[in-house]
């Protein structure tokens, strides 16, 4: 990992941005926010990164269009593209023209800090996939929807950059690959927030600098809350967390499957504790033997890991476990116990489910690993691509596993 360009820092705290005990490093797979200090756990969040709402970009989620800060003249054409769009579903496109507007202002901090933000080859968007790279995905569903998205990006590009249109609006999206990277950019690093405006109460998509830098983790450390007294995002660290220096200062995005994490933000993880396996043989083991076994705790929406019961240092269970405690068919009835040769029984029927459904794919964990650690050049789309279909196969695995430790310790 290394440090973040200083002029990254500088443009941002030229205009009242503050960041306290984290820096930002760049790796391989892009930049994130990390504690530069150890901090201790609080009663109360502690702040670690102030925007103020004049660096930012804001449309309201509802029609009429409501701009903070307000950098649309009066009569500019871009406004009546955002007037046109669906006030139901066109949200990235109209927050993609207004990033596009940004980038043409003079002396408007998105043209600075559009210097920062990953280019179209260095994109994980799945919006800027060719055809062949969402073959890749192995996912027909997947695919299919982003082809359709795709399109739809590009019909609104063609409908309203036409050959008549004035020279200002052209030269915003010259042709359809700029217009499909700020929608790609809008899509995974925007967020919805609620922000307080004098005596008004708006619901707004947001694009907020610095703070986009912040990855993402189900886990998450932090925090994002609206300050109105000043008109200020702040990025929190939760109450009762500790940091040690070096760890990531993540958010949660959303709590959803895999293919939702790629479709919105071009990413998938093989640890996704919302992760689901869609299993249609008739087995099915008893909920509660398979969640003691792992010592994990809560309602089907709330499960977690309950670490106080773990002995040793057994690093088994992780988001994947939790997945496999979600998507398992099970069942349960009041007091009745589970039969152990049944539960063994029907944990082999759903191992063997999981290996068809392994099978299922073109190449092996092993194939997919050895293709992603190769020197041979590789487009960011195909190489995300290849990462989702290995995290499925990964998390079959797991729950093949898992399903072979449930066997070995449920009580006789």
């Amino acid at each position: 990992m290394e440090a973040a360009d200083p002029d990254f820092y500088r443009i941002g705290y030229a205009r009242m941005m503050r960041a306290y005990g984290v820096e930002f490093l760049e790796g391989p797979d892009g930049m994130g926010v990390y504690a530069s200090r150890d901090v201790d756990p609080l009663r109360r969040a502690r702040v670690i990164m102030e925007i103020p709402l004049e660096l930012m970009l804001t449309i309201t989620k509802n029609h009429p269009w409501m701009f903070f800060p307000d950098i649309i003249p009066l009569g500019h054409p871009i406004f009546d593209i955002i007037e046109s769009t669906n006030p139901e579903t066109d949200w990235d496109l109209r927050l993609a023209c207004l990033l596009l507007y940004a980038f043409d202002v003079e002396n408007n901090f998105w043209q600075l800090y559009g210097d920062f933000l990953p280019s179209g080859d260095e994109c994980t968007s799945l919006l800027l996939a060719p055809k062949e790279d969402l073959m890749e995905l192995e996912d027909e569903d997947l695919s299919s929807e982003m082809l359709k998205r795709q399109q739809r990006a590009v019909d609104f590009w063609q409908k309203h950059w036409h050959k008549a249109i004035p020279l200002k609006l052209k030269r915003l999206a010259p042709d359809h690959e700029r217009f499909l990277w700020a929608v790609s950019i809008v899509q995974s690093r925007s967020f919805n927030l609620n922000m307080r405006m004098g005596a008004f109460i708006q619901d707004a998509n947001v694009l907020a600098p610095y703070a986009d830098m912040l990855n993402h983790s189900p886990d998450a450390n932090c925090f994002l809350h609206w300050r109105f007294k000043d008109r200020m995002l702040e990025v929190m660290i939760k109450a009762g967390h500790a940091i040690k220096k070096g760890d990531e200062m993540t958010i949660d995005y959303m709590s959803a499957v895999n293919s939702t994490l790629m479709q919105r933000y071009g990413f998938s993880s093989p640890t996704n504790p919302w992760e689901h396996i869609n299993f249609s043989g008739p087995a099915k083991i008893h909920l509660d033997s398979f969640l003691s076994v792992f010592n994990i705790a809560g309602l089907h929406d709330e499960l977690y890991h309950n670490v106080a019961l773990t002995s040793g240092e057994s690093t088994f269970v992780d988001g994947g476990v939790v997945a496999a405690a979600r998507t398992l068919p099970t069942w349960s009835d009041g007091d009745l116990p589970a039969i152990p040769s049944v539960e063994r029984k029907s944990a082999q029927a759903l191992q063997e489910e999981c290996r068809k459904m392994a099978e299922s794919f073109s190449t092996t964990i092993q194939q997919d690993e050895e293709i992603l650690d190769s020197d041979e050049p590789m487009r960011k789309t195909r190489e995300i691509a290849i990462k989702y279909r290995l995290h499925r196969k990964l998390l079959l695995q797991k729950i093949i596993d898992s399903l072979e430790i449930y066997q070995d310790r449920i009580l006789f």
